[in-house]
């Protein structure tokens, strides 16, 4: 891709913007998918990676990026078991830790104009990520990269030094009534 295009990618003033969905009501990775499928259609590439989700759960955003997106990568980064928010394993720390790591290198490179980084809120607020990791990541991003936050109570941090936070708020959930997870709205 012409590094032009992606050093503008759309912005007029070349700056990468910090967005960060958050709150306890459903669609915080749909809207973050929403602007990756925009980005994509734009010509540019879209990075998500997602943490604490699994290689087992047969999300369908993976099967659309791999099968008809070619511009959209997801990664997991994370179990198909719920953490213990009071007592995570370790293999969670681990699985975060690797996540992190693969959003530096992602990030670094500078390829992808939109890099998600899903569920990344919940991971700082279950102790699997320090804040402090995630500040410095965004912080030190090329210009042109634009970073979502996703999940629920994301750090103070996050949103200070975001440029546009979206809180969703639950007003009604069909779990509320008995109706389980369905493939194409849940997952």
């Amino acid at each position: 891709m012409d590094d032009t295009r992606l050093r503008n990618s759309g912005d007029p003033d070349g700056r990468g913007l910090v967005l960060v969905y958050t709150g306890d009501g459903k669609g915080k990775t749909t809207a973050a998918l929403g602007l990756a499928l925009r980005t994509v259609g734009h010509g540019l590439k879209a990075y998500v990676i997602q943490f604490m989700k699994g290689p087992g759960n047969l999300y369908g955003e993976r099967v659309a990026a791999r099968e008809y997106l070619p511009g959209l990568t997801i990664v997991h980064s994370g179990r198909d078991q719920f953490v213990n928010r009071s007592a995570p394993a370790e293999i969670d720390r681990e699985l975060a830790a690797r996540g992190l790591d693969l959003a530096r290198q992602v990030i670094a490179a500078g390829e992808h104009a939109l890099v998600i980084l899903d569920e990344i809120n919940v991971a700082a607020d279950y102790g699997l990520v320090e804040t402090r990791d995630v500040l410095d990541l965004v912080e030190s991003r090329p210009p042109h990269v634009n970073i979502v936050l996703t999940g629920r109570r994301a750090p103070r941090e996050f949103i200070e030094i975001a440029d546009t936070v979206s809180e969703i708020k639950e007003i009604k959930h069909h779990y509320g009534s008995g109706v389980a997870a369905r493939r194409g709205i849940e997952y």
